[in-house]
């Protein structure tokens, strides 16, 4: 019998990547609005404006945590289980989804009883200060609590997007971002609840994303349902998706770290204006790198498949339109940011103060934007095609041992500290984006010849 997401082994790769990829671009990019639709509102506060920008902003580095156990788990699975419907094994894919679906109320749990207990010290160690600090807990104390709603919907999204529903999968984070950039400012200027009124926007958004995700994946027109006979956690279908998803959850929590780093080193060298001026550039480089990832999502179930499938011609063609894509609009953005830093920081913040400061960080923030669109196409690649220690050693290169030394150590180099600090990111993603090309250029071509030669790998084990 005909699968019904059979098409990823046969269309046309360029026409199929083009019809994954434009929903999951708009996808990314919708979802990100769900954190910067808040920041831009924030922002505009009358008389605190600055301050409670800065506070919500140290509550990314704790948001960015709980959105990287979501990849952890979806980011491990979702690709195991297009390798598995590549193979024609239909029951496996199921399976995959159920322990997957599982893990995830397991986690929530544990990370919301955590972020309760826990908001205040750890809002400090990342780069609160008294003056901010009450902005950060408020945020955080209602945000807590939606943290089943996050997993949820991030994590059980990647396996609709994984069957080839790219234009499902845009709509579960579209349904969240309306209603967010409604109720936004509902609760925070009608209902003069400030950050909390924030807070509350995104939860009851990430709700109503999340009942539209579970009504897909239980409905009649998935691939792959949830099932409860497949909810019982089976250690072999678990170990390889942790092992796979553990490059995604280094590059996503290690965000947070990196951030607090920022963070800690910026206000000791620039004060709260050099932290709320990270903030904005954290956002403006995460919604720039966004449609990158889109494309990244959108050739997944394609590589994965057809990984699978034992299909390599398929497999080199999409990575080779896949970098042609993300390079050449990495590069497009990078113009317009040094081009025109004012226009996006203007876009967050009224204070000309502000403004002027966050045009000169910019430009030095982003200049290695460029080049980054090829770390994004080679690190989906080896995430799709299994490749578990080569997507671990990308992340570990970049975050922990090029950025983090860079943060301490460029400031002692320079004249200015404050600029060394903001160096480190575009001097890490030149090194780091050398050492990644010259890794994928042995390992992809290893992997397709093994799996030319009917021999390839199993799933990684670490």
């Amino acid at each position: 019998m005909e699968q019904k997401n059979d098409f990823l082994g046969k269309e046309p790769v360029g026409k199929l990547l083009l019809r994954l990829s434009l929903p999951a671009i708009a996808a990314q990019i919708v979802n990100l609005l769900y954190n910067m639709v808040d920041r831009i509102y924030i922002g505009h506060m009358p008389e605190v404006g600055d301050l409670a920008l800065t506070g919500v902003g140290v509550c990314m580095s704790v948001i960015m945590i709980v959105s990287a156990f979501a990849a952890f788990v979806g980011s491990g699975a979702a690709p195991r289980a297009s390798m598995a419907m590549g193979r024609g094994d239909h029951e496996e894919a199921e399976k995959i989804l159920g322990n997957s679906f599982c893990v995830q109320l397991l986690i929530s749990a544990a990370l919301t009883i955590a972020l309760l207990l826990f908001n205040r010290p750890l809002l400090l160690a990342f780069g609160a200060s008294e003056n901010t600090i009450g902005y950060a807990t408020d945020y955080m104390n209602i945000y807590a609590i939606g943290t089943v709603f996050v997993q949820l919907t991030l994590g059980m999204n990647m396996f609709i997007t994984a069957q080839g529903f790219a234009t499902t999968g845009m709509l579960s984070v579209l349904i969240g971002a309306v209603c967010n950039i409604i109720l936004d400012p509902i609760f925070i200027y009608g209902m003069d609840m400030g950050v909390k009124g924030a807070a509350l926007a995104t939860i009851l958004s990430q709700a109503m994303s999340t009942l539209w995700v579970l009504r897909f994946l239980t409905g009649k027109k998935t691939t792959l349902r949830i099932r409860r006979k497949n909810m019982r956690l089976e250690g072999r279908i678990l170990k390889p998706i942790f092992t796979l998803g553990l490059s995604a959850f280094i590059m996503q929590a290690s965000e947070s770290i990196i951030l607090v780093c920022f963070n800690s080193s910026l206000l000791k060298y620039g004060g709260d204006v050099a932290v709320g001026a990270m903030t904005i550039l954290s956002s403006i480089m995460q919604f720039s790198n966004l449609p990158a990832q889109g494309l990244a999502q959108g050739a997944q179930p394609i590589t994965s498949y057809n990984y699978g499938a034992g299909n390599a011609d398929r497999v080199r063609k999409t990575f080779k339109i896949l970098l042609c894509c993300t390079l050449g609009y990495t590069m497009v953005v990078w113009t317009l940011v040094m081009a025109f830093p004012q226009m996006f920081a203007k876009i967050f913040v009224p204070q000309p103060e502000l403004i002027d400061f966050t045009s000169w960080a910019l430009r030095i923030y982003c200049a290695g934007m460029g080049i980054f669109g090829a770390q994004v196409a080679c690190q989906m690649t080896f995430t799709s095609i299994g490749n578990a220690k080569a997507s671990i050693m990308v992340a570990v290169m970049r975050k922990f041992i090029l950025l983090v030394p860079l943060i301490y150590i460029l400031p002692h180099l320079v004249s200015n500290p404050t600029m060394g600090v903001y160096l480190a990111e575009p001097v890490a993603d030149v090194l780091a984006v050398a050492f990644t090309l010259v890794l994928f250029s042995r390992q992809f071509g290893k992997a397709m010849r093994e799996l030319e030669s009917g021999k390839k790998s199993q799933p990684e084990q670490i």
